[in-house]
């Protein structure tokens, strides 16, 4: 059986590593696995099960994305209960402690598909509680 290098389309845009899936012999339909030709010093996957190979259209054989949501709470700084230019309420008392004053603003997000957000922070020294209300 002869081997010979098959080449595929790009399916990555150039901005970067895309999706790295799985690759498949087109002999027996095993999985093919990345190695290197030492000699031309490419990457292939080749089949462990024929002798079926094909040259790498993407170094890249793994992908990690890491995605982090930060807590949007957790970005306030309890400082901001000494900004005099915040606006302060005393409709809306604090959920753990119970204190009358907070001060309040609005979100920054610039998504559409968020609504306006009003950020709460009790003004009480000992909680600086901070909480939201859509």
């Amino acid at each position: 059986m002869e081997s010979r290098p098959q080449r595929r389309k790009s399916s990555t845009g150039g901005g970067g590593p895309g999706f790295v899936g799985i690759q498949f012999c087109q002999e027996c339909n095993n999985m093919l696995y990345p190695k290197e030709n030492k000699e031309t010093k490419k990457l292939l996957y080749s089949c462990r099960n024929c002798d079926f190979y094909q040259e790498a259209d993407n170094n890249c054989i793994y992908v990690n994305r890491i995605e982090h949501e930060v807590d949007e709470l957790t970005q306030i700084i309890a400082d901001v209960t000494a900004d005099p230019t915040l606006p302060r309420t005393a409709d809306h008392s604090c959920p753990r402690c119970g204190h009358k004053e907070a001060v309040f603003f609005q979100s920054q997000s610039r998504r559409s598909e968020d609504g306006m957000k009003l950020y709460y922070v009790c003004t009480s020294v000992s909680c600086n509680h901070k909480w939201i209300q859509d």
